[in-house]
């Protein structure tokens, strides 16, 4: 029998994609299938409403807008915001930045030439790609991270973004835990992402997580925001005054 977690903090259980033994076919094929649950789910929509309410100060700035997205796995998130961007004329550079290189040849090669991104596969802690940010943004990543790891993003986010910086991720709880773990066996999905996606929410936060998480990493709570979207998620966001 399954035992269940405890929802009351953040599980250390490992997700079978982060182990560096992942055979990379099997974790292409798992990111594959991790951006048709991210298009079920909804999952790039608080970003694209972030950048939504960011996107007067982003017009004024007269240049293209340096985008860069933390963690970009397949690079669906950043494609979206891609296409956000042109809808609305807006000039943008977007740097995709993981440090998994399975995943950024994976989000290359689903990549239309036109969107114009590019992909790195780097620590994004000081590697010359990630210099010049007006907007850093990191969906569905920070649960992989442990806490410590986490208050340094921020940190590093808080220097480098010039505009604002937005963090989305899972909110822990009962329901999304028991509802993806059937739902993810009835669509079959790849047994990583089945296994992996209840313990992504086990491994993920309540609003005291964020509070204390910010806490850590010197960020006044007067200065973000945090909102619970749905289906069960919690952002994170900075948006500095025009």
């Amino acid at each position: 029998m399954t035992t269940l977690p405890d929802f009351s903090r953040r599980s250390t259980a490992a997700e079978w994609m982060d182990a560096s033994s992942a055979d990379p076919d099997q974790l292409a094929a798992c990111l594959v299938d991790l951006s048709r649950v991210n298009r079920a789910t909804l999952a790039y929509g608080p970003t694209v409403r972030y950048l939504e309410r960011a996107l007067p100060t982003l017009r004024r700035l007269g240049r293209p807008v340096q985008i860069i997205d933390v963690g970009s796995g397949f690079g669906d998130t950043l494609r979206a915001v891609a296409r956000w961007a042109r809808a609305r004329e807006l000039p943008v550079c977007c740097t995709g930045v993981d440090a998994n290189p399975v995943a950024t040849r994976a989000a290359a090669a689903a990549t239309p030439p036109e969107l114009g991104i590019r992909w790195v596969a780097a620590d994004v802690f000081g590697h010359p790609a990630t210099e010049a940010a007006d907007v850093v943004v990191s969906s569905l990543v920070a649960h992989h991270l442990t806490d410590p790891e986490i208050a340094a993003l921020l940190q590093w986010m808080e220097r480098h973004a010039e505009v604002g910086w937005f963090v989305s991720d899972l909110h822990r709880h009962p329901v999304p835990y028991h509802v993806f773990r059937l739902g993810s066996w009835l669509a079959r999905l790849h047994p990583f992402v089945q296994h992996d996606g209840p313990v992504s929410i086990a491994r993920s936060f309540v609003r005291a997580d964020w509070e204390r998480l910010l806490a850590e990493a010197g960020i006044g709570a007067a200065i973000v925001v945090i909102r619970w979207e749905l289906p069960f998620r919690l952002t994170v966001s900075r948006l500095r005054p025009a």
